[in-house]
């Protein structure tokens, strides 16, 4: 070994000192309990004005009970890793960034037979 690479003297790193209740706990619970919580905290499907649009453009009607259901299986998808979703209705298909919950766009059930969708890592199927 070469002696002029370890002539300087090692010096430790400066320690940083955090403060000891810098991180507090602030609910009590399991983790699944909170994970549940903050999941239905921000419950709750945006359209996009494009999606919006979409729908009346199309006529398609979506009832709460159908939104609340959508908004369940995205929670799930959310929780398998899925960022984006096709969401296939009787009467249409949806595309839903679940992350966001906002549905990006919305077709009628016929104009999706014949339709590719890209840029989709999951799939809820909905009748």
């Amino acid at each position: 070994m070469d002696p002029h690479i370890y002539s300087q003297q090692l010096r430790p790193l400066p320690q940083t000192q955090y403060p000891k209740n810098s991180i507090t706990l602030t609910r009590q619970g399991n983790f699944h309990e909170i994970l549940q919580t903050e999941i239905n905290s921000n419950q709750g499907i945006k359209l996009s004005k494009h999606a919006e649009k979409r729908l009346q453009e199309r006529g398609i009607s979506i009832d709460q009970d159908k939104w609340s259901l959508i908004q369940d299986k995205l929670s799930e998808a959310k929780l398998k890793g899925i960022n984006d979703s096709l969401v296939v209705l009787s009467n249409a298909a949806l595309v839903v960034n679940a992350k966001s919950n906002t549905v990006i766009t919305a077709l009628g059930r016929e104009e999706a037979n014949s339709q590719i969708f890209t840029n989709i890592n999951g799939t809820i199927l909905i009748d």
